[in-house]
């Protein structure tokens, strides 16, 4: 009996495969209102997603903090993604519509609050 035991490379994770991170220095240099929550946003703002931190109010998004980081990271808003707020509702401005990359996506503003943006300059 032959076993071929050729070695195989480690497969790479989704982060590694969805974004480019964004250098530190940039959002440590931005300045004093670029850098903001994706929820603060009004529709024509575009940027760079600077990092996902799912920590606010962890009972109102009917998940635990790390469920919903993870389920943000599976939809694509990782560091380093283009973002553009496309549209906002007409109830208390929510959901609101992005472009993420090349996908659009609808998100809670609560939801929305976890993520934050680095601002192109307008």
């Amino acid at each position: 009996m032959i076993i071929n035991r050729k070695k195989v490379p480690p497969k790479p994770t989704m982060h590694d495969m969805l974004a480019d991170p964004i250098p530190a220095g940039t959002v440590a240099d931005a300045t004093a209102g670029r850098l903001v929550r994706l929820s603060q946003t009004r529709p024509g703002a575009r940027g760079v997603i600077a990092e996902v931190r799912a920590e606010t109010h962890p009972g109102d998004h009917g998940v635990g903090v790390d469920e919903l980081q993870r389920r943000l990271l599976e939809f694509g808003f990782v560091e380093g993604a283009e973002i553009e707020v496309l549209h906002e509702g007409a109830i208390r401005r929510d959901p609101i519509a992005v472009r993420l990359d090349s996908m659009r996506i609808a998100l809670r503003r609560r939801d929305a609050e976890d993520v934050w943006v680095l601002l192109d300059p307008q």
